[in-house]
Formats: structure tokens, sequence, C-alpha cells
């Protein structure tokens, strides 16, 4: 096979290719396709946290104008699979946690079926339920994996030797709240079902990270055959991990749409109803025990971590996975204990496990710093490992070391006074932070790509990825045009759609790494059976290569990020009022958008460290969602511009840039 990579779009910083489509409105976005004749979709939310249902009053429903169906799990069509309960909508009577799914009105506008839903009256039989993670509880246990495939704990050495053996020990346990995903786009579908029986087919158009996934996923709900299921998302208002998979406004739009008499089925959920139906970053209980000599130098490492899962299905973040990796100690401990409570169920947000475990890791080092009167980018250099920790293995590339010295250099840390409260200014407390980040390079398989030569002369590059506002469109396209040797105005690339070759999912910052080899396969393919020259129609596929010479090294980015913070003496106001993140992820295909997600990264950080605290109350109250003064703006982002990269190859594989983590 040749290899038809010639550098000259990857590295331009061109400006996303969708953008136009974007700002003006013409790109469809879930809800907004036109479809024949709709019918409107509103659910109806439990609002008990766990028990049964004992009746449901419709009556007022089903009497309103314009409504056309009141849909519980006593009239619901039958789904195939019981394997997910988090996907059995309305397939029984059991409620597992407050919000989920116990009816639906389907009526002629979104108005009508949402009145209606107002009207439907249930009683239940409420059970004693638990919401509330604690890390006392009898009722803990040790998951067979982590949910990336990872094992649960890891065991290196002899961490009460080494910890005893230590002049210096930090012991401390650090707490995160639960953080729930609120993309820009709300989640939304579209559902319609062609012919019957086993002609039936099923459309879905909505917002995925991975509409091969949601395919398969529903396929097995629905008891279809996959190619039977069509999933449509060319564009993606936000995902952050959760529309990564089907969740049960997927399945409800469905199950409707069985019994709209043919009609396409709208739902768009509102703000509210996202924090009970998509998913949520897991609350934590992290201790993180350090122990190190006066010179600062680990002798032990040891993160143990208590999070929730729902009592439905299981979820265990990798929130003790970055420690494994980033410091060199002979003696390292981690391990995950999981709470079933009486809660929707988590999934993937943005660094999922790495963020709320790198924060507790990150916190540790500091305050190990002071105990050891180092600076802290010291005490990191000091504890920079050689080879992976975890697996032994060399890196396929690790600048860390560099991202500490240029971000010092930069933003003016030679010289800081790291006593607290000494800096003020006009009122002001001034103090000044770094820490370091880092997250995996992964490729995720199950990806292809075909390209055909039109008669325009463009190239038709078709995979099943997704864009979920990374600028993924403009960087494949910058990739391809590299693999034919083409210029980027002869790509016409295609994704989002299962009519496609299908493609992994956006997650784990693994989509131009997997998706770009396939596209590169792919040119490689087409080149050596067409050359350059190639007739109107010439098409040629190929599947995501194999790369086993991967498998020789630990692969990761990394980053340091520097803060500076001030606090009112007065009032305690908190402002931001300036950041550096300098990142080593490898070459940069596109360095406008690699910024974005830079910048989009520190910005939620921020974010999360100052707004971001979802409660579960054994009362039951309403959840409220957060206004736009809960969110950080201008004031607190005014002079966070610098972010800075360095474009370093690494062997012998690419990787992403989108959730190079932090605290």
């Amino acid at each position: 096979m040749s290899s038809p990579l010639n550098i000259h779009a990857i590295g331009l910083a061109l400006p996303r290719l969708d953008g136009p489509a974007k700002v003006t409105g013409a790109a469809p976005y879930a809800y907004e396709h036109v479809v024949e004749h709709p019918a409107y979709l509103f659910p109806v939310q439990a609002s008990i946290a766990r028990g049964r249902v004992v009746a449901i009053d419709t009556s007022a429903a089903a009497a309103v104008p314009g409504v056309l169906d009141v849909m519980t799990h006593e009239n619901a069509p039958r789904l195939a699979s019981d394997g997910d309960l988090e996907l059995w909508v309305l397939q029984s009577d059991q409620v597992f946690y407050r919000g989920q799914f116990v009816a639906a009105v389907t009526a002629e506008s979104p108005e009508t079926a949402r009145h209606a839903a107002g009207l439907v009256r249930v009683d239940y039989a409420q059970e004693r339920h638990d919401v509330v993670l604690n890390a006392d509880s009898d009722e803990l246990y040790v998951p067979g994996m982590l949910t990336v495939g990872e094992p649960t704990d890891s065991d290196d050495g002899d961490l009460d030797a080494g910890l005893a053996a230590a002049e210096i020990v930090v012991d401390q346990t650090y707490t995160t709240p639960m953080e729930h995903n609120n993309p820009m786009e709300p989640h939304a579908v579209i559902a319609a079902w062609h012919g019957t029986g086993e002609d039936a087919r099923l459309t879905i158009y909505c917002g995925s990270q991975g509409v091969s996934w949601m395919q398969a996923e529903l396929a097995t709900m629905f008891g279809l055959e996959p190619s039977r299921i069509r999933m449509v998302s060319p564009y993606v208002g936000g995902g952050f991990g959760s529309k990564a998979f089907v969740h049960p406004d997927t399945v409800l739009a469905a199950l409707a749409a069985q019994r709209s008499g043919g009609r396409p089925v709208k739902l768009a959920l509102t703000r509210q109803q996202m924090f009970a139906i998509v998913g949520y970053r897991t609350s934590t209980i992290q201790r993180v025990q350090l122990g190190a000599d006066r010179d600062g130098r680990l002798t032990a490492i040891a993160h143990e971590v208590v999070q929730l899962t729902s009592r439905f299905k299981e979820w265990v973040e990798q929130t003790a996975l970055s420690t494994r990796t980033m410091y060199a100690a002979p003696n390292r401990r981690t391990k995950h204990r999981v709470a079933r409570l009486d809660l929707p169920q988590p999934t993937i947000m943005r660094a999922p496990g790495e963020c709320p475990g790198m924060f507790a890791t990150e916190v540790a080092m500091d305050e190990l710093a002071v105990a050891c009167g180092l600076d802290p980018i010291e005490l990191r250099i000091r504890n920079e490992p050689d080879l992976d920790p975890d697996t032994g293995l060399p890196f396929s590339g690790r600048h860390v070391v560099e991202c500490y010295r240029e971000g010092a250099r930069r933003f003016g840390w030679e010289g800081r006074d790291p006593t607290p409260r000494v800096r003020r200014e006009h009122g002001w407390l001034v103090g000044t932070g770094m820490a370091a980040s880092t997250y995996p390079a992964v490729r995720m398989a199950g990806s292809a790509a075909s390209i055909r030569f039109g008669a325009d002369g463009c190239y038709v590059v078709q995979i099943a990825a997704a864009d979920i506002g990374t600028g993924t469109w403009t960087t494949l396209t910058q990739v391809a045009a590299d693999a034919l040797a083409v210029p980027v105005t002869s790509i016409d690339l295609r994704i989002g759609d299962t009519a496609l070759p299908p493609g992994s999912a956006a997650g784990r910052s693994s989509g131009m790494a997997s998706w770009g080899s396939t596209i590169v396969a792919a040119a490689c393919a087409f080149r050596d059976a067409y050359g350059t020259d190639p007739p109107v129609d010439a098409e040629a596929q190929a599947p995501m290569p194999d790369h086993p010479e991967a498998e020789r090294y630990a692969a990761h980015s990394f980053g340091a990020q520097f803060a500076e913070v001030r606090v009112h003496a007065d009032t305690g106001e908190i402002r931001v009022s300036r950041m550096l993140g300098v990142f080593d992820a490898g070459r940069i295909v596109n360095p406008r958008t690699a910024r974005s997600q830079f910048v989009g990264g520190m910005t939620m950080g921020i974010s999360m460290a100052l707004h971001e605290n979802s409660r579960a109350r054994p009362a039951v109250r309403p959840r409220r969602q957060p206004g736009l003064r809960r969110v950080p703006h201008r004031r607190e982002r005014r002079h966070r511009r610098d972010r800075r990269r360095l474009d370093r190859r690494t062997r012998p594989a690419s990787q992403g840039a989108g959730c190079a983590w932090h605290r």
C-alpha cells in the first residue's frame, strides 16, 4: 500500500468549514430537520426516587383538543431486550429514580403536548431510597472492571512500607460534586417508522457523538437488524459525552412513533429534564496519600476513590487512572469502590474520571510542595518518570517538563511569593498556582471510510464520524486533502449518518486518531487502485488500519496550567484574572481548532471550580438549572488569552487534544 500523505494542509489554522452554515442558521440541528406532518411529544416524569406506579389517570390529558395519544407502561409497545434497564422505557411500573419517564403525551403541537402532560395524575407506592454518597457505607462494592476496560485496582510495591519510610506524608480527602452535561443544543430527537412487520425501518434524527454506536444500541432494544435503523446527525451542538450513547428520550420518541399512525414524532427535552435523563459526572470522595523524603522525592502514592452508580446499571469511572501514570514512585496503589444509589444513570462528561481524579492528585502534590518547602514545579520535575509507572512502557512522547518551564517563563512564575494573603491590590487578595494535566491518547476500533471521485473533480470522503463542535469537519478535511495530495477545496467530507461507512464515537479524544488514520488508509487504497488520474465514480474503501507498533508505547497528552486568582478581602468575590496553559498533544492538525479546545477546557475548569455543584437531597425538591449569572462570563475570562502548545511529533500514532484536562 502506498503512502500518499503529502503535508500541506495539516498544520494550517483554517477557519471551521461548517462555521458559515452554523452562524447563518443553515445547519440543521436535531430538532430542525424537515419532516412531513410531525407530531410532538412531551414526557411525564416520576416525582419519587424509588418505588412503583400504582395508578395513572390519563383521562384529563386525553380529553385536551389536539392530543393524539397518551402512552404509559400499560399501553406502550414492547421492547425486545431488557438488557439495559436505562433504556427499558415504559416497560414496567418500577421507578428507579426521580425524573424517570412514567408517561408521555403526543399532540398536534408542542404546547398542547406539554399542557396535557401536566394533567396526567400518577399515584406511587414509595420505597426507601438512598441518594447520598457516603464513604462509610456498608454497601460499597468492588466493581469487576472500570468502564474503560482497565483494572479496578492497582498495587505495586509495598505501600505501607513506602509510607512508613517517608519523612513527609500528605494524607487528605477531597470531594467533587455531581456535574451535569448541558451542551448548548439540548437533547432532541425526531423518530419516524417506515413500513410494518419485517419491513419496518426506523429513522432517527438526533444529536449524536456516535451514530454507529447508537444504531447498534437501538437495534438491540427494538429487535431489528442494524441496517434497518438509520441515524442522522450531521451537526451536533455540543455533547461533552452526553450524546455518546442512547438515552431514554430517544427510545421514548421511537415508541411514540410506533403509535402515531406513521407520523414522525419530535421530542425536545427541556433544560430541567436533561438533569434526569442524559447523564452527569458522578460525585467522588477521594483519599490521596503521598509519602516523600525531605527532598520531595516520592516514596509512595495511594489514591482511593468512592463514587456512585445507579441502582439499575453500572457505571465505574476511571478516577484514579491518571495517578497510575503521572508521577514516579516505587510504591503505588489505586482503588475504586462504588455505591449503588437511587439516582439517574451517570455517563461520560468531558474527561470522565481523569478530570476529578487529576484534581485530587494535583491538589495533594501542592500540599506536598508546601510541606517540603519546594516550588510546586520543582516538586513535579523531581518526580518525573522515565517510563510509564503503570505499564513500564516508554512514552511515545512526554514533554510535560517543557510545558512546566515554558509556562513558568511566560506566566512570570519566577519570584512569586507563595505565602498566603501576602499580595494585596486595591482590596483584593491575589494568589497564583499551577497544575499538571494529562489525558490518554486513544484509538477506537470500528471505523471505515470510503472515497469516491466525482464528476465535479472533488473527492467525496465518507465516514460516520461526528463533529460535536470541536472542528472535526475541518480537521478531517485537512487530513483527507493531504492523504490524497489535493487542495482542501477538492474534498467533500460527509459525516454523521449511518448510511455512510461506520465510525467510532467522538469520545476520549479518540476522533482524529481513529477517523484520521482510517481516511488515510482509504486514500492509500484509492491511489493504489486508480493512481492520480482516476475515472469519474472511481471508489475505494478501507477499515481503520491496525497499528501494532503503538502497543509498544504509552501514549498520552500532557500540559501545564497557571492561574492568577483574586479574592475580595471584604466580600469574598472570586475572579480568575489570568490563566495560561501550555500543552503537549503531538502534531497539531489545526492550531485554531486546537486552541479552541484548550480554551474551552480551561473555561470549563473555571466553571467547575466556582459554579457547578449538582446535589441530590434525600428530600424531594425540583432541580434548579443555572442562570447565566452562574456561568463564567467575560469579567472572569478577560485576561485568559494566552495559550501555547508544543508542536511535538509523537511516535508512532496520532492523538487528540479535546480532553487534555487540568484542575
